[in-house]
């Protein structure tokens, strides 16, 4: 039969193997880029202002992404402790994606709004002043390091060939905007915008 020399045969059993996982991947992910939930923005959306972006490149810069998630997925025991989960259209404009799956720390697609700046410029600066049990380290160094802008606007033109829809008068302000801010200032920003476009729905 021949089953038994697919069986029998570990170079065409792998092969075949092989074969299957591609043609399913590609029923599965294919579809995807052709729906407009997830290709296209939800309602109210607008690309990071270049302070925000600022602010991301330095959540990525610090590893922030690596111990909070940014995606609530469709679970109770999700959205009721993050709010409501979350959809393609949101990050849509976001290179790269920061939807992660480790949680050291809470997620923070929904942090936007629920805390002061003051808040979080306090739990930056030691977040046991202010949830005594945080393992999280401490980021000092983000409030005496400033901001120059000499590449902001490369970053916003780099993001426009890639679909975000930054105007060109975006572009050329883009450095006067973050200069001279400090690196808190900026990510402070960025946090505060996590998850306000598409409030809670509960």
């Amino acid at each position: 039969m021949n089953h038994d020399i697919v069986e029998k045969n570990l170079g065409i059993m792998f092969a075949l193997i092989v074969v299957v996982i591609t043609l399913g991947g590609l029923a599965e992910i294919v579809p995807l880029f052709f729906l407009k939930q997830t290709t296209e923005p939800i309602a109210g959306l607008k690309p990071l202002t270049a302070l925000q972006l600022e602010g991301r490149d330095i959540y990525i810069r610090e590893g922030c992404n690596t111990c909070h998630s940014q995606m609530i997925r469709p679970f109770r025991s999700e959205t009721e402790r993050y709010g409501h989960y979350s959809v393609a259209g949101e990050s849509v404009y976001n290179h790269p994606f920061l939807w992660g799956s480790k949680r050291t720390g809470p997620d923070l697609a929904r942090v936007g709004e629920r805390y002061s700046d003051e808040w979080h410029r306090a739990h930056l600066f030691n977040p046991r002043d202010v949830v005594p049990e945080s393992n999280m380290p401490k980021f000092p160094w983000l409030f005496e390091n400033k901001l120059d802008g000499k590449l902001t606007g490369k970053k916003l033109a780099t993001l426009k060939l890639l679909g975000v829809p930054y105007s060109d008068e975006a572009i050329a302000n883009a450095s006067e905007q973050v200069k001279g801010k400090s690196e808190i200032d900026a990510l402070v920003a960025y946090l505060q915008q996590l998850g306000t476009v598409l409030r809670d729905k509960r």
